[in-house]
């Protein structure tokens, strides 16, 4: 019987061995896996949107400015910059008339005619404006309005 005993010791070693290697490697795979993961979620570069939450401040109504286009057009241009509550004061509108007037010029009045084109150079306008008003990081201004957009 003593030999019987030894040959079912020496079954079970390999068995329990196993077992405690598999148990040994699951775990070493779920660390593995939880520090990637947990490693990617913290230092994961955050979306712009989520970064940047502005809020509004004061609207400020700009005067008319009349924008010479190509062949002897022009424009009617009144616009209203759309202020954030970063903005200490309520801004001189000289920046943005500059930026509208140097986005206009001497454009095709073709281009402006159509809302496509209006809604495509708004943007532009809005992105100058933004960038113009923008001090030590800090936005002043989140968007830009046409109030007046007449073609002649």
């Amino acid at each position: 019987m003593a030999k019987d005993d030894k040959d079912k010791a020496a079954e079970e070693a390999p068995k329990g061995s196993k077992k405690k290697l598999i148990m040994i490697l699951a775990i070493v795979l779920v660390a593995l896996v939880g520090g990637g993961a947990g490693g990617y979620f913290m230092f994961a570069p955050k979306p712009a949107a989520a970064e940047e939450k502005l809020v509004a401040g004061i609207v400020v109504p700009l005067d008319a400015v009349t924008i010479n286009l190509a062949d002897g057009h022009y424009l009617k241009l009144k616009m209203t910059l759309q202020a954030t509550d970063k903005a200490a004061e309520a801004p001189d509108g000289s920046k943005a008339l500059d930026a509208a007037i140097s986005l206009f010029s001497n454009m095709d009045a073709k281009e402006l005619l159509t809302n496509e084109g209006r809604e495509k150079y708004k943007k532009q306008l809005k992105d100058k404006v933004v960038e113009a008003y923008t001090v030590d990081k800090e936005k002043e201004i989140m968007d830009v309005y046409y109030t007046t957009f007449v073609i002649q």
